[in-house]
């Protein structure tokens, strides 16, 4: 009897066991799934509705992050960057070697790495962020954090004969770098990659310059010179839409469509300028102004002298990468003997301008364009120009790409003729960067070739005797030091500049304004 008592309520208590069990388990499974479909529906509100529906009572702690952290991936290129160091220090120093020659400040011969190296710290990310996908592409912003202790030292030569190795130390990089994937059906799967710095957050680089055995005294303006250096390359071909691109794998690939290819064609007319500061202690200003969308492609109106209501009206054509982020840079000069004084500057963005429309503008001139560093804040004047916004087709594209190679190699070959003092100098006359329709290739590069043959020419000339190369290198010394640090300086009173002066007329277009 107590067996089979004991044997009924055993059973008993164990069914009732599972029934509750399986209860239970079926209620715990309701709530996660009523919990998990609530958290989706909070997932997909916004900042503005959680807003509407907390009304006074949203908590500050909740945060919709832009960037997705990557703790795992700062691990794991922890654990690579010895080998990630060693390969970025050869690419680094052939890539961008070339890149300091062709930047190379006025009273610069050479600027060259003597020491390279990134150390053992190895860059922070702190978060992802993918900002679009396209078919066959995947583009991806990357928040960029480096304060290593890398060994940098510059080589720098002056055209005085001056030599003295600077060393760039406590050098910080905070900067949004856009990464670009080309997907590909073989492996390694990308066929490409494309990598710039975003302008916003504008990149930031900090670092010191140490003379090592010297004084960076003992040369003025040095420092100035290499921070502006640093800042035009990052700026010109680091700085999106400018963009670096690395086919990989070994895959044939077509990369044009990644590469960055010219829009349209900018026509600057430099009408007038009014109420300019006057800078002179006896008469007044001598000014000339200096306009260009990327550094390498300056150019300059003629000067007008004693006259602080100057009219130019000359025309350039300049050529447009990219509407939406390039600006239009004005700067305004009073030629001095030794070195230009700027009388104020203005950056105009492209984006404002409608394409094919005619637009005149009255440009408010500043001190700088980072007014923050500046005291004296007081007016600077005007200056008027006249814009026209022209879209390239498929052959005009084509043709000033063309003729964008053909104008560096241009200021290359006028820059080692000595005619310029760097490849960044604005040419005067030279404002047909960019011609009209398919023949653009007209007479701003006609005058260069023509300017680079005299300067070769001469420089033969005063090889060939021993006066004559004493006379060269005297040229050189005193056009040194009649130059600004900027690029922008004189060595004669009326000629206002080291860079050649060409044979065209002065409005300087190959298509007037209507």
């Amino acid at each position: 009897m107590g067996l089979t008592s004991g044997l009924f309520m055993g059973t008993v208590v164990g069914i009732a066991l599972m029934f509750g069990w399986s209860y239970m388990m079926r209620y715990r499974s309701a709530k996660r799934i009523a919990k998990a479909m609530d958290i989706k529906l909070l997932g997909s509100l916004d900042r503005n509705d959680l807003k509407k529906i907390c009304s006074d009572n949203f908590p500050e702690w909740i945060s919709f992050p832009e960037f997705e952290q990557a703790k795992w991936l700062n691990k794991q290129l922890s654990k690579l960057w010895p080998y990630v160091a060693e390969a970025a220090t050869a690419v680094i120093k052939e890539s961008v070697e070339p890149l300091l020659e062709d930047y190379r400040p006025p009273g610069i011969t050479s600027l060259k790495f003597s020491k390279l190296s990134l150390g053992t710290v190895a860059p922070k990310i702190e978060g992802i962020r993918v900002q679009s996908l396209k078919e066959g592409q995947i583009t991806m912003d990357i928040d960029f954090r480096w304060g290593g202790d890398p060994s940098i030292v510059l080589a720098v030569q002056t055209a005085l004969g001056a030599s003295i190795p600077i060393q760039l130390k406590d050098l910080q990089v905070f900067t949004v770098v856009r990464v670009i994937f080309q997907l590909a059906d073989e492996i390694p799967c990308i066929s490409a990659v494309v990598a710039a710095l975003l302008s916003e957050p504008e990149p930031r680089i900090d670092y010191t310059l140490k003379a090592v055995g010297g004084s960076l005294t003992a040369i003025p303006g040095l420092s100035d010179m290499i921070d502006d250096t640093v800042n035009s390359i990052v700026t010109d071909t680091l700085q999106w839409p400018h963009r670096i691109v690395v086919p990989l794998g070994g895959i044939p690939v077509d990369i044009s469509e990644l590469e960055l290819k010219p829009q349209g064609k900018l026509t600057v007319t430099v009408v007038k300028a009014n109420d300019l500061k006057n800078m002179e202690m006896i008469g007044k200003s001598d000014p000339y102004t200096v306009v260009y969308i990327r550094p390498l492609f300056k150019v300059k109106t003629k000067v007008i002298d004693d006259n602080l209501n100057p009219v130019w009206d000359q025309t350039f054509n300049l050529i447009v990468e990219d509407k939406e982020t390039q600006s239009l840079i004005l700067e305004v000069f009073d030629e001095d003997i030794g070195q230009d004084k700027r009388l104020g500057t203005a950056k105009l963005p492209l984006i404002e301008l409608e394409a094919e429309t005619m637009t005149e503008v009255n440009v408010r001139l500043l001190p700088s364009l980072d007014m923050l560093k500046i005291k004296d804040k007081k007016d600077r004047g005007t200056v008027t120009l006249k814009l026209f916004y022209h879209i390239f087709n498929k052959e005009e594209q084509l043709a000033a790409l063309e003729e964008e190679k053909l104008i560096m190699e241009a200021r290359r070959k006028l820059k080692e003729a000595g005619v310029i003092g760097s490849a960044m100098d604005a040419l005067d006359g030279a404002a047909s960067l960019v011609g009209s329709g398919v023949g653009m290739v007209g007479t701003g590069i006609g005058a260069g070739v023509g300017l680079v043959g005299s300067g070769i020419g001469a420089g033969v000339g005063l090889v060939g005797s021993g006066l004559g190369a004493v006379g060269s290198g005297l040229s050189k010394a005193g056009k040194f030091m009649g130059r600004s640090f900027t690029g922008h300086s004189s060595s004669s009173r009326r000629s206002g500049s080291t860079t050649p002066v060409n044979s065209t007329p002065e409005n300087g277009s190959s298509r007037p304004l209507q």
